[in-house]
């Protein structure tokens, strides 16, 4: 019996049990990918807030066999083999895909040129290569016209992601969340290309706001060899202090 042909039998007692594979028994399987780049002032220090991940699609379960390797850039990934988490409580067992994952410094790729992504997976068996054009950019919204800090009631307002080279895949989200009182309104957005633009009802309490507004750009994919196919997103979320005002 092959390796895949034996992952996901159970043990006498009820185990789902992952056999070891190599990259190669994971060939037929497509490679998801998402980076996340969220500038919150609510979770200012969240665990995985600046984050490249990439996981196999879900089919047999499955563990990755020792030896293999990931690196982002040539700087090494966090690898997490799969298979079903030892949490040592009882309930139903969710076996988890082989994933990989980088953390990175939001400052930092803000001073730097934006480059490619380059993946690398490999092992004795067979190597996997994802590269993203241009995604290794700080991304933000920037605002055009009006006065900083400030939304007038009544009055369109219009936020440019950035990157340029990026292509939004839906229109952005903006909501206003009341600083005192906690209340979320999401506003309507008319997406022109990069450019968010969404009117301030005119009978929003004035008072001091978060805006938060968020999107996910296509990314665009330059190499996906080793692996069935490549697909994911470039997530961003971004918070601003603001008053609204008459």
């Amino acid at each position: 019996m092959g390796a895949l042909a034996a992952l996901g039998l159970l043990a006498g007692c009820g185990r789902t049990v992952a056999q070891p594979v190599t990259l190669a028994d994971l060939k037929g399987r497509t490679l998801q990918f998402t980076l996340t780049d969220v500038d919150s002032l609510e979770r200012d220090s969240s665990v995985g807030a600046y984050r490249f991940t990439l996981k196999f699609s879900a089919d047999a379960c499955a563990r990755l066999a020792d030896g293999v390797t990931a690196t982002f850039n040539g700087q090494p990934m966090k690898l997490d083999p799969g298979g079903v988490p030892d949490t040592g409580v009882g309930g139903r067992e969710v076996c988890e895909p082989p994933s990989a994952t980088f953390d990175f410094d939001p400052s930092q790729w803000n001073n730097e040129p934006t480059e490619d992504i380059r993946i690398i997976l490999q092992d004795d068996t067979h190597s996997v290569l994802l590269v993203l054009q241009d995604a290794k950019a700080k991304r933000r919204f920037l605002r055009s016209g009006g006065t900083p800090g400030s939304l007038r009631r009544g009055q369109t307002q219009t936020y440019v992601w950035l990157p340029e080279t990026d292509t939004l895949s839906a229109p952005a989200q903006v909501t206003l969340i009341h600083k005192n009182s906690g209340a979320v309104a999401g506003l309507s957005v008319e997406q022109e290309g990069n450019a968010a633009n969404f009117l301030v009802p005119s009978g929003t309490v004035e008072g001091q706001y978060i805006l938060r507004l968020s999107g996910t750009a296509a990314a665009q994919v330059l190499t996906c060899d080793g692996v069935a196919g490549c697909q994911g997103g470039l997530f961003h979320s971004e918070d601003v202090e603001v008053s609204v005002t008459p």
